[in-house]
């Protein structure tokens, strides 16, 4: 499909051809159903991301809301892009290694992971991630690798 100019959740859905939207519904209610207090679900970049809002966190180096989790149809591939996961390199192991050990093929970018079909996706460890990482969390997190970037290290 590639990128959407949809600004409603519901209206991204209603685009996907059938197969499509069952795999990012599935997923989407992982991510709901394990994404801690303080998140909201917007359409940003395309995509449905989940996000801190501005009121909470409005100091971002784009003006826009940092966003947690997102989830896209592409046009080859859906994916899922783990931004707590990229991050944290402590995370990023953990996710990394318990991935493959469900015995699937971890298709990843720096924050996405890629998937064809919900087979593909060990939907469980998706709503483990998600959960991982709370707003003072993720905040703390943000500021620290702006702080690192602005030293240039």
């Amino acid at each position: 499909m590639g990128k959407s100019s949809a600004t409603t959740v519901e209206a991204y859905l209603d685009e996907r051809p059938v197969d499509r939207r069952r795999a990012i519904e599935a997923v989407r209610e992982v991510i709901l159903a394990h994404l801690p207090v303080g998140y909201v679900e917007t359409m940003q970049w395309g995509m449905i991301s989940y996000v801190i809002p501005l009121e909470r966190h409005g100091d971002t180096y784009n003006k826009l809301p940092l966003a947690l989790v997102s989830l896209a149809d592409q046009k080859n591939y859906m994916a899922i892009y783990l931004n707590n996961v990229y991050g944290d390199p402590d995370l990023e192991s953990w996710f990394t290694s318990r991935y493959l050990a469900t015995g699937k093929r971890l298709d990843m970018g720096k924050s996405c992971v890629r998937f064809r079909n919900l087979d593909d996706l060990p939907i469980d460890l998706v709503g483990e991630a998600v959960a991982k990482t709370p707003v003072d969390a993720f905040i703390a997190m943000y500021v620290e690798v702006r702080r690192s970037t602005a030293r240039g290290h």
